[in-house]
């Protein structure tokens, strides 16, 4: 422990503003250095980040954090970087919609929509945790940053990178969506397509981090990385008028989404900017890759990994990192983990879209789709502020919803032709809607 209180030293000397202390094994309780580093050496758990929350308490206000800048870094006393000279490229602040022909459409009074499919710059949540992971690398020392993704991580990382300046080779499964792909390569990253899926991927990059000394953002800098996902929770409580839900709906891949938005909420808590709420955690899975889903059913206390086999390729990781903490905030706040299949999944999809006019991707066509599950189910009580994260932009996995939305009727430059066209989709719809009605 003495060598991360000597680098928390440090660090006030750099910034006045730093209240992160030491890394912590979420096991043991081990305290670390603040270093790259993010397995425990006594017992191999996981380690997160330490805050001051004593300090936090005396210095941060609900009126400190509006002053600050419309990004993540509003909340940056939260967040583990030691100086001023953070990687600030627009991201959070992002939409919370109140919704109100989907909420109609599932009998919901209370539904919000936090929007991320428009974060930016890359559109998708994951850039909240990239910039805090880059910001950390560098002061660090790193000059090359790298990950193992199921795409989106590779956009920001690339995109990010490119921003700061930094050396970036990312490493993504073969068989990802065009979108993605070229979504990584438009930034001029060494762009590593593995023949196999992320946990292969994932297990490659482990030993690339440990031979070539690279920043890898979810491997060997994955604590500080992970906090960015905080800013979910804190942008929610302020846009809600600094209050708490009563239930969320999030996606689950690794796991750690869904449990660093409860810690953002336990932290408003901690130091007074909300008055303290349960809140019920429910997580959406793909049937085709649903490890922790399966494991909240069957009361288990561990995780069985799984070999991905579905549409939604975000969160396709079959071994999550996290699943077993997921699995664990549900049970504890009385909330469900559900799953959906691939067909469910591009329903969800275009409800989302036909309804608020927002276009995601496979990952909220999932979270839409248990979110319709639940309500069937009665496990969402209609009068419940229920918030759904909606963490990725539909233009990136197109391929998903390929045959499944029509097609244009192509017409002649003429009226006469228009208008048969007109009535011809006329038509077509009064048949779509009688067959609902059957």
């Amino acid at each position: 422990m003495t060598q991360a209180i000597k680098t928390q030293t440090q660090t006030q000397t750099q910034s006045s503003t730093a209240y992160f202390q030491a890394l912590k094994c979420k096991e043991c309780g081990a305290e670390y250095e603040l270093k790259a580093s993010n397995v425990c050496e006594l017992c191999f758990g996981p380690l997160e980040v330490k805050y001051d929350y004593n300090a936090l308490r005396l210095t941060v206000t609900r009126e400190t954090i509006q002053a600050g800048p419309n990004s993540i870094w509003r909340y940056r006393p939260f967040l583990p970087v030691a100086t001023d000279n953070v990687i600030d490229v627009g991201t959070g602040m992002t939409p919370l919609v109140r919704s109100h022909r989907l909420a109609r459409r599932l009998g919901l009074n209370k539904l919000y929509i936090k929007n991320d499919a428009v974060n930016m710059p890359t559109l998708s949540f994951k850039d909240r945790v990239v910039s805090v992971a880059l910001s950390r690398a560098r002061e660090l020392g790193f000059t090359t940053v790298s990950c193992a993704s199921t795409g989106n991580l590779a956009n920001s990382t690339a995109a990010i990178a490119a921003h700061a300046g930094l050396d970036c080779c990312v490493f993504i499964p073969a068989d990802l969506e065009a979108g993605k792909i070229l979504g990584s390569l438009i930034y001029s990253p060494t762009l590593m397509a593995v023949k196999g899926n992320y946990d292969q991927v994932n297990r490659l990059c482990s030993e690339v981090a440990n031979t070539h000394g690279w920043g890898f953002v979810n491997i060997n800098l994955r604590p500080y990385y992970s906090e960015g996902s905080k800013t979910l929770g804190f942008e929610v409580a302020e846009q809600l008028g600094w209050e708490l839900p009563d239930h969320v709906v999030a996606p689950l891949a690794s796991g750690s989404l869904f449990t660093k938005i409860y810690k953002g909420f336990q932290e408003f808590i901690e130091v007074g900017l909300v008055e303290n709420k349960s809140v019920r955690f429910s997580g959406a899975q793909a049937e085709g890759c649903s490890p922790i889903a399966q494991a909240f059913k069957e009361g288990r206390d561990f995780i069985k990994p799984v070999k991905p086999n579905t549409i939604a390729k975000s969160l396709a990781i079959g071994n999550p990192a996290d699943g077993i903490y997921a699995v664990e905030l549900a049970q504890k706040t009385g909330g469900n983990i559900e799953s959906v299949n691939d067909a469910e999944i591009i329903d969800g999809i275009k409800l989302l879209a036909e309804t608020e006019g927002i276009f995601t991707e496979t990952a909220g066509g999932t979270t839409v789709a248990v979110l319709k599950k639940l309500v069937e189910a009665g496990k969402i009580d209609p009068d419940e502020t229920t918030v759904i994260y909606i963490t990725g932009n539909g233009l990136k996995t197109q391929e998903a919803i390929q045959g499944y939305v029509g097609e244009p009727l192509t017409i002649d430059a003429k009226l006469d032709s228009f208008e048969r066209a007109l009535e011809r989709s006329r038509t077509l719809d009064r048949l779509e809607w009688q067959q609902v009605l059957v």
